[in-house]
């Protein structure tokens, strides 16, 4: 389980690798339906939680603490709303058990993931880790706020 102690970056970092787990404990049980229903929605929820901690705490805190307004930022706010597009597709087929169909999407969404977890842990994690390093305490605490996911 991701350590809020260790500081921004290797906390988001590790919840990356902690979804991208799920997903391939979803892709490695394609003969058993009901525990893909059951994984499907784990990596729904802790997607939704990641993007969910992210654009709620620590993008704003980022804004605030580096004044920038819209570059990295503005970015990952719009990888997400791709990626959430392709969630709610998923969530469709999945709500009528066409696992096929969502592992089939899930290619797309993983190249996707793939690519903005490579921008977020070059770029914006490491600018995180200097501008927060004082304020991330309070920070944690707001994020342990946010249930764990499936």
């Amino acid at each position: 389980m991701a350590n809020l102690d260790a500081g921004a970056q290797e906390y988001f970092a590790t919840d990356h690798r902690e979804c991208d787990t799920v997903w391939a404990e979803l892709e490695s049980a394609a003969s058993n339906p009901p525990r893909q229903a059951a994984l499907w929605k784990s990596f729904e929820a802790r997607m939704l939680r990641h993007f969910s901690m992210e654009e709620e705490v620590l993008f704003p805190a980022i804004e605030s603490a580096t004044g920038m307004r819209g570059g990295p930022v503005a970015v990952m706010l719009h990888e997400h709303e791709q990626m959430r597009g392709m969630l709610t597709e998923m969530a469709r087929r999945a709500s009528t058990g066409d696992f096929e169909g969502v592992l089939d999407q899930g290619d797309t969404l993983l190249m996707m993931i793939q690519q903005h977890n490579s921008k977020e842990e070059g770029i914006l994690y490491p600018i995180a880790e200097r501008a927060l390093s004082a304020s991330w305490p309070a920070l944690a605490e707001r994020l342990r706020a946010y249930p764990v996911a499936g």
